[in-house]
């Protein structure tokens, strides 16, 4: 899977993304980063690509020319994503959805946003990860690469790694415990120890409910209304 990256600090995208998991899918060529530098395609000889807003208003936009330049030169037929506080809120479903794409470019803007006339022109969607506002796209580019990379078949190695994760099926994931069996008085649950797997399982789940149902009732919702369907 390849993903495009347009945007001002390529290096913030680049250094990201080149450790642990994501290093390794690289290496082993199941997915390829392409970080384009906007500011490569302006012609202002002080390399600027932003101005002021029409209308008024603080802080500066970015142009619409060399974003189009930047994109243009990819010579490519792949879905955009815009990053922008104003997008879908990001969620494990999309991610899914984002996943079944063989290459996505994402648009990272800086300041008060991007010139409105090249997004109409080049963007098929807009995703926000939260609501809160970055001083740029590049972090939250990052995240959703991160979020959509890790569900390709390979780069985590086991299948199942992704399936049993929170949010797969509207639950956060159960408590887990590794060595030492006895750490700071806390003992790892006996059933753990048991070696029964339908009773680990069944622990599991009851320990993903509890969880969901104090941390995320809005998702233990969504768990209760699939159960009856």
């Amino acid at each position: 899977m390849k993903f495009n990256v347009l945007t001002l600090f390529p290096e913030m995208i680049e250094d990201t993304l080149s450790h642990s998991i994501m290093k390794k899918a690289m290496e082993k060529n199941l997915i390829e980063l392409n970080a384009v530098n906007i500011r490569d395609f302006t012609t202002n000889k002080h390399l600027k690509v932003d101005d002021y807003t029409y209308g008024g208003g603080a802080g500066m936009l970015m142009q619409a020319e060399p974003v189009y330049k930047a994109y243009e030169s990819l010579n490519t037929k792949s879905k955009v994503v815009f990053l922008t506080p104003r997008g879908k809120t990001f969620n494990q479903e999309l991610a899914k959805e984002l996943a079944k794409e063989d290459e996505i470019t994402f648009l990272c803007g800086h300041y008060e946003g991007i010139d409105e006339r090249v997004l109409e022109e080049i963007v098929d969607e807009e995703i926000s990860i939260g609501d809160y506002v970055l001083t740029g796209g590049e972090l939250a580019a990052c995240v959703v690469i991160d979020a959509v990379a890790r569900l390709k078949d390979g780069v985590l190695g086991k299948t199942e790694s992704h399936e049993e994760e929170s949010f797969s099926n509207n639950l956060l994931e159960y408590p887990q415990y590794t060595r030492p069996e006895v750490w700071h008085d806390k003992k790892v649950p006996d059933v753990l120890m048991s070696g029964h797997h339908a009773n680990i399982e069944k622990w599991r789940l009851e320990e993903s409910i509890k969880l969901t149902k104090k941390n995320r009732p809005d998702l233990y919702e969504k768990y209760e209304e699939n159960k009856m369907n």
